[in-house]
């Protein structure tokens, strides 16, 4: 069995790092003397193989390491992120004047409200400045959609809690090559999912900002969204044009994702670039006050 290692942390700065076969309890010179359980449910969260429930008593003084500075933390590709290197994969589409997204949703329209030119007569010789305007639809580009999209007395995209789309640890489900363009629960039961952002990769990208993107497009069944609801995901994602069958107009997978106050990101793309598991996403949108859906910069972070 392959080795992993795996952060759990309980209480507030206490924290447990499993690297089997070591414990280590760090902490600011702190004295524990604890009875810590794994439950399967905790072992599967973080990876690790239980076959019965086990209670380890650890008891050691140790010094936490000084910490690092956030403000030198980078997260550019090849940087490095809490003292680890990673990589950032950007999973979102441009948003370009004229783009169509979905059929019957205008173009979004991009201009300058401010040129540079006519920003001179403001500022000192050799300044200027662009201040750029946009008439868009939400539903433009790689977009977030809350329970307000759905349900008027759902959440808008600014009562969305950050911890729901930022830093999500994510898996990705691949059906590229599918004989149906159905994506039923199935798919799902051979990823451990509970608490992770989903991605679903069809390969529908690749027909991006062209006519066969909106004819014939891979979708969920409402049996795979009640596997997710029921399984404890955090965010569903798929690189399609929509997660329903558009020629069923009850949306059972909005419905039963945002009911239960699951985020869905739909139109992401290049996630052929990312392994199955270890990694994380972030998708999140600017927090507009009565918007049900807003684009976002999705990106998955990746350990170098």
């Amino acid at each position: 069995m392959a080795r992993h290692s795996s952060e759990l942390s309980w209480g507030h700065d206490p924290s447990v790092t499993l690297a089997s076969p070591h414990i280590v309890i760090p902490s600011e010179a702190a004295d524990f003397s604890l009875p810590v359980y794994l439950t399967h449910a905790t072992a599967n969260r973080y990876d690790l193989l239980l076959v019965n429930e086990t209670m380890l008593n650890t008891k050691k003084n140790i010094r936490e390491p000084r910490r690092r500075n956030p403000s030198s933390d980078t997260q550019t590709d090849g940087s490095r992120s809490n003292g680890q290197t990673v990589s950032l994969v950007d999973l979102s589409h441009t948003i370009v004047d004229g783009m169509i997204t979905y059929k019957g949703i205008p173009a979004p329209v991009i201009c300058d409200f401010l040129s540079r030119e006519a920003s001179k007569k403001f500022y000192a010789e050799g300044t200027s400045f662009q201040i750029g305007k946009i008439d868009m639809a939400a539903n433009t580009g790689t977009y977030l959609d809350s329970p307000f999209h759905r349900f008027a007395e759902g959440k808008d995209i600014s009562e969305l809690d950050l911890r729901s789309m930022a830093g999500l640890d994510a898996v990705v489900v691949r059906v590229v090559g599918a004989k149906t363009r159905a994506i039923d629960h199935h798919v799902f039961k051979a990823v451990y999912v509970r608490e992770k952002a989903v991605l679903v990769h069809t390969d529908w990208a690749k027909h991006w900002r062209t006519d066969q993107y909106f004819e014939g497009h891979p979708f969920f069944t409402k049996g795979a969204a009640l596997y997710l609801r029921e399984e404890g995901v955090r965010l569903v994602g798929v690189d399609s044009l929509n997660i329903d069958d558009i020629d069923d107009g009850t949306r059972p997978v909005h419905t039963t994702l945002l009911g239960a106050e699951i985020p869905i990101v739909e139109h992401l793309c290049n996630l052929d670039k990312l392994p199955i598991s270890g990694f994380t996403f972030t998708a999140v949108p600017a927090p507009v006050k009565g918007m049900g859906t807003f684009p976002v910069r999705a990106f998955a972070t990746l350990p170098s």
